[in-house]
Order: C-alpha cells, then structure tokens, then sequence
C-alpha cells in the first residue's frame, strides 16, 4: 500500500463565506499535501483566516463554482489533485481513501460517493435531483455512478488536458463526461456526509439546486468527440 502521508498532493478547497468551517476543514487536510482554498468573494474574513492556518491562498474574481475549481487547479503543482468542499460536509481525512487509487495507478478518476450521516445533511431536493443527474451521466457516458460528488481525485496533467471550460456549477459533472469521452477509468468510493456548516450557496434551496440542474444539463448536451482529444498516457477501459 501507498503510504499517502508522505506524497506530495494538492487539494482544491472553493471557498465562498466558510469562515466557520474553514478551521476544522483544514486542520484535517493530510500531512504533506497542500491546502489551496480559493476564495470567490468571500465577505467575512474567510481569506485572512486560511492563511493564518497555513493554505495557499488564490482569488478568483469570477463568481461560480467551477471558476474557483478551475482556478485552483491552474494553481495546484502536484502531480494529484484533490477536490473538496470547504463547508465540513466532507472530512479531508477521507481524501488518502479517495485519492489511493490515482496514486497507486488503478484509476484515473475517483469520486467520493456521498452516504448522508443524519437527515439534514442532504435535502431531498438536491438528492433527487442528484439521482436524475446520476441517471443521465450513465446514459450518456455508460459509467455506473451513484453519486457527482464533490470529494474527488486525478492526475493534474490529465485533467489540464481535459480542457474544462464550464465554470458554474455544471463543471464537476462536465470533468466525469469528458473524462469518460477520454476513456478514463472512473470509481468511487463511498464516504460520509455531514450537515454543512452554514446555508448553501447552490443546493440550499430549490432555486439553487433546479439552476444547478440546468448548468449541468448543458454539459450533459456536449456531442462526444469523434477522437480522443489528446493523449493523456491514461489506460482506459475499465468502467
């Protein structure tokens, strides 16, 4: 087994008002691997506190989900990157069991699967809307995915190669199509969720959550390419 601690891996943390979370989100980042919480505008302080606590810190202007992401992937130098919410609904300590398989070279894409720890941690809006989309995705692409979650691990390389270029809330569901376009191997293993800390920015309401739906079916709209976009040297395959 890969001893995870001593890799060096980044972690993207999209940061919009986590003032409250943010000390117990990185306090669990992995030993060794680099926090770079990107904020999106944040009004109450988020921005002095991650750096008193050690993260790399990157503004981006430009409102949107995917525009803090992709941000912070252009910022990231690790060989792997990790992706995870800043609200302490995931624990970073999870990301050595998300992240394994991209490091030992069994997969290209792991997504963590969300598995709600008490009722509030996911409203019923937002995880139907999940399942619908989760539906579409197999359609679309053939993959067997529960969940789009936001926990997530690749090579960096290989999702710069992707060319991503949804920036709103479609853009997590935009990097599991193209990935499976590219032939990636895609998983995902389960991992606990927990009530937010503080209200949603997207799927807190049914407004949010139905304009997320619509930024997604957008990308979910895409025409498969006709060849590979590039060479990634990733071994596909396997669904």
């Amino acid at each position: 087994m890969i001893e995870t601690s001593s890799l060096s891996v980044d972690v993207v943390l999209p940061c919009l008002d986590e003032a409250e979370a943010l000390p117990w989100v990185l306090e669990r980042i992995p030993p060794g691997w680099r926090a770079i919480v990107v904020d999106n505008g944040s009004r109450d302080g988020s921005p002095d506190i991650a750096r008193a606590l050690g993260a790399h810190m990157v503004h981006q202007p430009q409102r949107g989900f995917g525009a803090a992401c992709h941000a912070g992937l252009a910022a990231a130098t690790a060989d792997v990157v990790c992706f995870c919410d800043c609200d302490a609904s995931l624990d970073p300590r999870l990301l050595p069991k998300v992240a394994g398989p991209v490091l030992d070279r069994s997969a290209d894409l792991v997504l963590g699967r969300r598995r709600p720890t008490a009722r509030g941690a996911w409203p019923p809006h937002a995880r139907l809307a999940n399942l619908e989309l989760a539906r579409l995705v197999r359609r679309r692409t053939g993959l067997r995915l529960h969940d789009l979650g936001p926990m997530r691990a690749a090579r960096r390389e290989a999702l710069t190669a992707l060319e991503l270029t949804d920036r709103r809330s479609g853009y997590p569901l935009q990097m599991v199509v193209r990935a499976a376009d590219a032939g990636w191997r895609v998983t995902e293993t389960n991992v606990p969720y927990h009530p937010r800390t503080g209200r949603s920015k997207v799927t807190g309401t049914w407004r949010g959550t139905w304009q997320a739906v619509h930024d997604m079916r957008a990308v979910l709209a895409e025409r498969p390419p006709t060849a590979p976009r590039t060479d990634t040297g990733l071994a596909g395959g396997a669904r």
